[in-house]
């Protein structure tokens, strides 16, 4: 459009990061499954490579669907075109994101949509991040009363610190990062409220100070699940794209 923006491939890229593998919780980008980006005038072309050709279909949808729709964010860009290659489904699932169908229209065996699976998966990242958020604030000293009652209002940020208030009139400071990922975990899954505690048990509910350990030995569980399929998939993409590149 003449006057407007110019997208750029680096500008299309910063966008799609913020997409997540939706069973390991971390950019697809930063994981290096973003094999192409390009930019041609308005359109902004995209290929997905995934650890394997039997990924989950339904994981490769949500990743595929997320960045078509993070690159026709960006400012100007009209058109966005997302492939899926080396797939065992790459043909079904490059069409259907690309023409907007729904998922359960693509694959007529598909038992309803694909909404139900990634709301699970993301109240499973949400008590994983939960986790190291946590252990970063008993680190500095909040006992499980205070973690309980914490609430959105009390964290403040500065630069790339976390500011905690203890036993109120202390502030404590931690690595803002953990607890930073957190929030925007629990926001997401529509947990962060203002003035009601920000950590939640695995249901979602506000947590009894009795109760604590037990949901953070769960919330770790699901940590170390993560982590070790983030391990596994690692492993299986290093050795698909020396393959690739030989």
């Amino acid at each position: 459009m003449p006057g407007g923006e110019t997208a750029t491939a680096t500008a299309v890229r910063e966008a799609v990061r913020t997409v997540t593998d939706p069973e390991l919780d971390r950019s697809i980008v930063d994981l290096e499954y973003l094999a192409e980006c390009r930019v041609e005038g308005e359109r902004a072309q995209l290929a997905l490579r995934l650890p394997t050709a039997w990924c989950s279909p339904a994981f490769a949808w949500m990743m595929a669907t997320d960045a078509r729709r993070e690159a026709l964010s960006v400012p100007g860009v009209e058109t966005a075109r997302v492939e899926l290659v080396d797939h065992m489904h790459a043909a079904e699932i490059t069409h259907g994101v690309n023409e907007g169908l729904a998922f359960e229209a693509v694959f007529d065996d598909a038992e309803g949509g694909i909404d139900e699976l990634r709301g699970e998966l993301l109240r499973k990242a949400r008590l994983a991040r939960q986790y190291d958020a946590v252990a970063a604030l008993r680190g500095a000293g909040l006992d499980d009363a205070a973690l309980a009652n914490l609430t959105r209002e009390e964290i403040e940020f500065d630069g790339d610190r976390a500011l905690v208030p203890l036993d109120g009139a202390l502030v404590v400071c931690v690595d803002r990062e953990p607890i930073e990922l957190y929030l925007d975990r629990a926001e997401r899954v529509g947990l962060l409220v203002p003035s009601e505690p920000v950590f939640r048990d695995h249901e979602g509910e506000p947590i009894r100070v009795e109760e604590f350990e037990t949901v953070q030995r769960r919330a770790r569980l699901a940590r170390t699940n993560i982590s070790g399929q983030a391990g596994i998939c690692a492993g299986l993409h290093e050795s698909r794209q020396a393959a690739v590149e030989h």
